[in-house]
């Protein structure tokens, strides 16, 4: 039988998720910011080692809509 974990170790884990989430979110920002290929593929090496099975296609859509908006910004102030 197993034993239901303890509220210390409830709370460690809980810590550990939100920390990770919080590096998660300033590893994105910091990708959208990026300018060249090495250091996108840096950050996206550093998001899959924090968590293997994040979706690193939801950041490459962001960062194409990203550079779709700023071409459209691009034209109409021409």
């Amino acid at each position: 039988m197993v034993s239901k974990e303890t509220p210390a170790r409830r709370k460690f884990l809980i810590r550990k998720k939100q920390k990770r989430r919080k590096k998660i979110k300033k590893l994105k920002e910091k990708y959208l910011k990026a300018k060249t290929k090495e250091e996108k593929e840096k950050i996206i090496e550093k998001i899959l080692k924090i968590a293997p099975h994040y979706p690193i296609e939801e950041i490459l859509k962001l960062d194409q809509s990203k550079d779709q908006s700023k071409e459209k910004l691009d034209e109409s102030e021409k």
